[in-house]
């Protein structure tokens, strides 16, 4: 009577034995084939460009944030890896959410800390623009264009003492980078102006004849991808600008930011009478320009475009195609502007060699 029940016992152990046997097996074999985990560290533009700390960013869509150490965002803020190299990429549609003085949509740093001209600052970049807008009215001076430097005024009219512009024209394979100063006008702020300065290429004024006529391509142009450097450094009220790229001979500019230029209506260059004709925008400035007031600079891609109609405003309206606002659509459609950073610094004006 006991045999029936040892060999009951038998086969289930055998059976749990070969159960067990067969899951272990089962268990090699999958992970033979299973791939090796991938695991990718996350990398923030604070990793690459460590004075983060010092800005706080507006983004595409309305986005403020004022904390960037380990902060990315996959749309407009984030970091892009090049044949071994960072670069931390600020890229913004035609049409979204922006600040409150301005038609334009940015993904920008802004500096926390705020100066006078007669401390001054200094802020550098080494950069590429990859991509500004394929929509646009030619005739329109902002145009295709997007700001990647800035220095802005906190107080006052809260103009701005420095734009650094790269713009470049559907089917042409360079672009211009130039540089634009805004007075500080005297008295009414509707009367303020730019003057353009041609780095390379041309200046903010060559526009085309109509709304799909394009000038000559620029010679000495910058292709997108290509990558330059730029330093504004003010010192004593004073600001000096460098730009470099490969193969070129640096380019230097100094601009007084306490003492105007502007101040007669003779005064006014005839660029600006020309470029501002259609808006009337002829005013003089303060004689002090920016003296005492605070600036902060500001980097990254503050887009030109916009889908603002240009026949109200031939300067700044351009016209793009904006898709209802729809921010993936205008990614889709090449209504957007991305720049590519992959060093950069600010801190104190320095005294120039020289000087």
């Amino acid at each position: 009577m006991q045999f029936p029940k040892i060999f009951s016992f038998l086969i289930l152990a055998l059976a749990l034995s070969l159960s067990s046997c067969w899951d272990q097996a089962k268990k090699i074999a999958d992970s033979s084939q299973a791939k090796e985990p991938v695991t990718t560290a996350t990398k923030y533009p604070s990793d690459v460009l460590p004075f983060m700390d010092e800005w706080k960013i507006l983004l595409g869509d309305g986005t403020n944030v004022k904390d960037l150490v380990d902060y990315a965002d996959v749309n407009f803020f984030y970091v892009q890896q090049e044949a071994g190299t960072d670069w931390v990429v600020y890229k913004t549609p035609n049409s979204g959410i922006t600040s409150r003085t301005s038609s334009n949509t940015r993904s920008e740093l802004g500096q926390k800390e705020h100066w006078v001209p007669e401390t001054g600052g200094k802020l550098t970049g080494t950069l590429k623009v990859m991509h500004v807008s394929t929509s646009g009215d030619a005739r329109v001076a902002a145009s295709f264009s997007v700001v990647v430097g800035q220095i802005h005024s906190g107080e006052g009219h809260e103009n701005e003492p420095l734009k650094i512009f790269y713009k470049k024209f559907p089917g042409h394979d360079k672009g211009s980078l130039f540089w634009n100063y805004e007075i500080n006008t005297e008295g009414d702020n509707k009367e303020r102006w730019d003057f353009s300065t041609a780095i390379w290429g041309h200046d903010m004024s060559v526009v085309g004849t109509a709304p799909d006529s394009y000038p000559e391509e620029p010679a000495d142009g910058i292709a997108l991808g290509e990558a330059f450097s730029y330093e504004v450094n003010v010192y004593e009220g004073i600001m000096y600008l460098t730009f470099e790229r490969e193969g070129q001979e640096p380019k230097t500019y100094t601009k007084n930011l306490i003492a105007s230029e502007y101040v007669n209506a003779s005064d006014v260059p005839q660029q600006v009478l020309t470029m501002f004709a259609s808006t009337g925008q002829d005013g003089t400035e303060q004689p002090g320009a920016y003296t005492g007031e605070l600036n902060y600079f500001k980097q990254g891609a503050y887009n030109q475009t916009n889908g603002k109609d240009p026949e109200k405003n031939m300067v700044w309206s351009t016209g793009s195609e904006v898709y209802g606002g729809d921010i993936p659509k205008q990614y889709a459609n090449g209504s957007y502007t991305e720049v590519w950073f992959r060093e950069a610094t600010v801190g104190a004006g320095t005294k120039p060699a020289g000087k």
